[in-house]
């Protein structure tokens, strides 16, 4: 398959880096609680952003690697979905201040970015020196589609062996000071609770990662189109966390659309390898043809068709059912977002 015109994939990484800075610049400048709105227009306009490069993809490359970016963009964008849901866990757990929330986000998607670079070389390299890494990669897939379908929730992520050992090695304070990392309590330099809160997000996107490569190395090989779908989907992923708030919570048969699409995925991989095939005990070493190969735009319909099914089906739930949106929800973020509430309403009381 021939590659994106190199020119064409400088001036791509050149305007995200631009678009990126801009986000941080607006994040940090305006530290506050976007309105729904706010937030909706925001959404829109990096799914159009998203949806604009992959046409101007189509005219300088072909249909080949833009289906390839729209596939695993919305892959990606399913699995941020996801990583979300574990961003709302950790914000209320901490009790992290509403206004300071979009600040922890954008260094959280700045970390995710970062450490699905890293792990993007790395599969980069695997996969051009091993192909039966495919293998690995497939298993791993459907064993963590059956983890997310079967193995109940995320976890609590505030109470982690990382979060514990940090808290025991670290002078951490129990109070906010604003956006600040660090603090002076009785004259003490100390840190504030972001710090554990950016540990805690930094470790799960270590593990989000870990799941979302290996998924859109089963759509495309290309480094450029796994690296732009995952920008593309964590981008907005800010602004959807204030849009949907607990709405993510609700949508409780999510998690069984994602846990289809990495196990499709998982397949997928496992019969790109057999066709693919080099390991001498599987058929003399010899490629397995007779095995089908799953094509990009029927990945594409599954995507699509499993995340709108799944959402859907969600969201007839929630209709019928409208009283039950904390019910799942662990007491203790239950009670954790009950105590910041009723913290900030104390405060802005003794303001009046």
């Amino acid at each position: 398959m021939p590659e994106v015109p190199v020119a064409f994939e400088i001036v791509s990484l050149a305007v995200i880096v631009l678009i990126l800075i801009g986000d941080i610049v607006l994040a940090y400048r305006r530290p506050h609680v976007p309105s729904t709105r706010e937030s909706t227009l925001w959404v829109v306009f990096y799914v159009v952003l998203a949806l604009v490069f992959a046409g101007v993809l189509l005219v300088v490359d072909g249909p080949t690697h833009a289906t390839e970016f729209v596939a695993g963009w919305l892959t990606e964008y399913s699995l941020s979905i996801d990583n979300l849901f574990v961003f709302i866990v950790i914000m209320t757990g901490f009790a992290v201040p509403k206004k300071r929330q979009q600040e922890v986000l954008m260094i959280g998607i700045i970390l995710a970015l970062i450490f699905r670079g890293i792990f993007i070389l790395i599969g980069a390299q695997l996969i051009e020196n091993f192909s039966w890494i495919f293998y690995i990669f497939g298993a791993f897939l459907i064993y963590t589609a059956i983890t997310q379908a079967f193995g109940g929730d995320h976890g609590d992520q505030t109470d982690t062996a990382l979060i514990r050992f940090a808290k025991r090695h670290l002078s951490v304070t129990d109070e906010y000071d604003g956006g600040k990392l660090r603090t002076t309590v009785n004259g003490k330099r100390m840190f504030t609770p972001i710090l554990i809160v950016l540990i805690a997000i930094g470790a799960t996107d270590v593990l989000f990662a870990l799941d979302s490569i290996p998924a859109i190395f089963g759509i495309t090989d290309s480094p450029f189109i796994v690296y732009t779908a995952n920008i593309s989907a964590l981008m907005g992923l800010r602004q959807l966390y204030f849009l949907l708030g607990d709405l993510v919570e609700r949508l409780k048969y999510l998690k069984y659309g994602i846990a289809f699409i990495l196990a499709f995925i998982g397949v997928k991989l496992i019969l790109h390898a057999l066709h693919e095939n080099e390991l001498p005990f599987l058929n003399g070493g010899e490629h397995i043809t007779a095995v089908p190969e799953i094509g990009t735009v029927l990945s594409l319909v599954v995507i699509v068709v499993s995340m709108a099914v799944a959402t859907i089906a969600s969201l007839v739930s929630i209709k019928r059912d409208p009283n039950a949106s904390l019910a799942d929800l662990k007491p203790s973020h239950v009670e954790a977002e009950r105590n910041r509430q009723a913290e900030e309403e104390e405060r802005a009381q003794h303001h009046d």
